[in-house]
């Protein structure tokens, strides 16, 4: 069918470019956050490719449905300013029709959600809480790093060596602070090696000295030496626990009853049915202004999107201090926006209150595009 063939290929170029368009942007700022992160030693440079990978894939459930709906918003708003809308109502096509062919071309998109949603989007959660548990717990080897002062893995010591030479296995220059068994203990040398011995792997100083303070008494003792070992701390294994409801799988969510879990539940059913009630309230609110021009449409969605976006985080946030049930949230937003979409739509089509409805030619003339307000 012409009708619905057609508004579906327009969909799909207005998908397709706005999606291109949001996760270019979204790459962008998380690529700037997270080298900012990488910069302050929270996570692995050599990693950062990979955790922007993540983030934008829990990302991708919002980028659809806001992509979703601006593509509806814009298709609707061309037709309306060419007056193809006109044409169509002509021809027998009422504004509800036009819900069919939306949702034909929405329904892989709201599959992928889904999946994204519910599997992808914990899944990753969990692979960006490894990649920084990892980081954290990794040796006072891996810490050292030139120029910089870095804290050992049990958080006793702070190691500095200004420079390197010959690889990673030696440095000079070093400095270390430590507090041990109620010892402060300041240590300097000349240079370092890397020594792997049977109790362990040691960092062998040469021609320092060190400075030892008892925190009971505050004695002092200076010692100088032509060599001394200090035994590094191995790295932890990255055991995560995925107690944070962000990381649970949607299954353990649904099993688990606590007020945390009913509300990170919440939030990713609720990605679903916003992505749904967009499309169809983009049906219903979408017009043409000739004095306000295409860009009104536009933004009547991005800032519906955001009043949308910002009721699921508080309606999150209140099942997570118990206010209300994930029951009651559910039914009164997704529930209460999709009703709204349906009475608006049909007031647009010419339903009054009382079953009556508009006269044709009253009709004809809301659909005209100069007498859409």
């Amino acid at each position: 069918m012409l009708f619905d063939s057609s508004l579906r290929k327009e969909l799909g170029r207005s998908f397709s470019a706005t999606l291109v368009v949001l996760v270019t942007i979204v790459m962008t700022v998380m690529l700037i956050r997270v080298l900012g992160q990488a910069s302050s030693g929270s996570v692995n440079p050599s990693e950062v490719i990979l955790i922007m990978g993540y983030t934008v894939l829990g990302q991708l459930p919002i980028i659809l449905t806001l992509s979703l709906f601006i593509s509806v918003t814009l298709t609707l708003t061309r037709m309306y300013a060419a007056s193809e809308m006109v044409v169509w109502f002509a021809s027998g096509q009422p504004l509800t029709a036009f819900a069919r062919p939306a949702f034909r071309f929405a329904w892989p998109v709201l599959l992928a959600l889904t999946l994204l949603s519910l599997l992808a989007v914990p899944w990753s959660n969990q692979q960006i809480q490894q990649l920084r548990q990892r980081y954290r717990e990794r040796g006072d080897l891996e810490r050292v790093a030139p120029g910089q002062f870095m804290e050992s893995a049990n958080g006793q010591r702070v190691f500095f060596v200004d420079k390197n030479t010959g690889g990673s296995k030696t440095g000079s220059d070093i400095f270390i602070a430590s507090t041990e068994r109620g010892k402060e203990t300041v240590t300097s040398a000349r240079a370092g090696r890397l020594a792997q011995q049977a109790t362990g792997r040691f960092l062998m100083l040469d021609n320092g000295q060190q400075l030892e303070t008892e925190q009971a008494t505050g004695r002092m003792r200076i010692s100088q030496f032509a060599q001394y070992g200090l035994r590094l701390t191995p790295g932890q294994s990255a055991t995560v626990a995925n107690d944070a409801p962000r990381q649970k799988s949607t299954l353990a969510l649904i099993t688990d009853p606590t007020p945390g879990s009913r509300g990170e539940l919440a939030w990713r059913v609720g990605l679903i049915l916003a992505a749904i009630n967009c499309v169809l309230f983009a049906l219903a609110t979408t017009k043409v202004n000739p004095r306000a021009g295409r860009s009104a449409g536009v933004i009547f969605a991005l800032l519906a999107f955001t009043a949308y976006y910002n009721l699921l985080t508080v309606g999150q946030t209140w099942i997570s201090q118990g206010r209300v049930s994930l029951g009651t949230l559910l039914i009164l937003l997704h529930g209460g926006i999709f009703v709204l979409s349906l009475i608006w739509l049909a007031l647009r089509q010419g339903w009054r209150p009382g079953g009556r409805r508009n006269g044709g030619a009253a009709r004809a003339s809301a659909y005209a595009p100069g007498n859409v307000a």
